[in-house]
């Protein structure tokens, strides 16, 4: 056992986490939160939707790497999905 922790009390103080103030876990610090604020507004001030729109079709490379870190990486939950399949169009063979 190490020298240092003399009994119980001691063992539990070393468990509980010691940063106990601080922002809460998730949010944005300051400089974070005013460079977002920044780039939302350059989008709304260049059209918004309607800019992003133009991008996908002039730039869909970047557009692409957008979609990327925006979208989420995991899919919850089922999700109801029907495929019409036009007459006379072949099966795709797995």
């Amino acid at each position: 056992m190490n020298e240092l922790v003399h009994n119980q009390t001691d063992m539990d103080a070393l468990k509980t986490p010691r940063n106990l103030g601080g922002r809460p876990k998730g949010s944005l610090n300051k400089n974070n939160q005013a460079l977002r604020e920044m780039i939302l507004g350059a989008l709304h001030e260049q059209g918004g939707q309607k800019y992003l729109a133009r991008m996908a079709l002039e730039q869909p490379g970047p557009f692409m790497s957008l979609l990327g870190k925006v979208l989420p990486t995991t899919l919850d939950g089922n999700v109801g999905l029907t495929i019409n399949w036009p007459v006379g169009v072949p099966t795709i063979e797995s």
